[in-house]
């Protein structure tokens, strides 16, 4: 039996604004099962990120909810959020998000030093390998290409197994061949992984990769589609 991992159910989120309130998403619902990868696509403005954003649980919609691993993200705390998110939830975004003063490999040990894992360096050390990184350990993200930085984005999010990752646009500031690299990279640790995979992307070719593509237009799901690759 399929085992669902994250659900959108009737999500709205809304803002206020000079000119009254804002319908960011209205009424978005789906389920993702576990080891499906989901492109969530659309123009600039349909809500993409604000979706990736809610069901991360970087925050709670103002109608409906989102589920992980069968918990309800509303019903935590923002501590209680952040709790589940170290525990089963890796990101990569499109701005690397890597810590400057820390070098390659305490940057990839971070996520399991906040956990308290006695083994975060050996580990790490494996992960920056698998991304043919190794050595490149000891160098800060200024002495780093932006494709070394992103796959040390790469190593840093699935270095704890999460059961869920989110990748915001990943190649959004990398030249096409690297972002082309990075992206067969992102693929590989996925399937070896087992990763539900999430990816926010303007690309469609990219998104074409992926199992499932959701599109969002105005805030609405518009369409649901299974690709080849499913």
């Amino acid at each position: 039996m399929t085992t669902t991992v994250l659900e959108a159910k009737e999500v709205t989120q809304q803002v206020s604004s000079p000119e009254g309130t804002l319908t960011i998403l209205d009424h978005v619902g789906f389920q993702l099962a576990a080891g499906e990868t989901v492109a969530i696509v659309g123009a600039s403005g349909a809500g993409k990120s604000t979706l990736l954003g809610l069901l991360a649980g970087l925050d709670v919609p103002t109608q409906g909810a989102v589920l992980l691993g069968g918990q309800s993200l509303s019903a935590l705390d923002e501590d209680g959020r952040a709790a589940l998110r170290a525990d089963r939830v890796g990101f990569v975004f499109q701005a690397f998000h890597l810590v400057p003063a820390l070098t390659a490999l305490e940057n990839v040990m971070l996520p399991l030093e906040l956990r308290g894992d006695s083994a975060a360096r050996v580990v790490a050390a494996e992960a920056l390998s698998r991304v043919g990184l190794a050595a490149r350990a000891a160098h800060y993200p200024r002495q780093l290409s932006g494709g070394e930085q992103q796959r040390v984005a790469l190593a840093r999010a699935f270095v704890t197994r999460p059961q869920v990752l989110f990748a915001d646009e990943p190649t959004g500031n990398l030249d096409a061949a690297t972002g082309l690299r990075v992206m067969d990279l992102l693929f590989a640790l996925n399937r070896e992984a087992g990763t539900t995979l999430v990816l926010v992307t303007h690309d469609r070719t990219l998104a074409a990769r992926c199992g499932r593509v959701l599109e969002l237009a105005a805030g609405k799901l518009v369409a649901d589609t299974l690709t080849v690759a499913a």
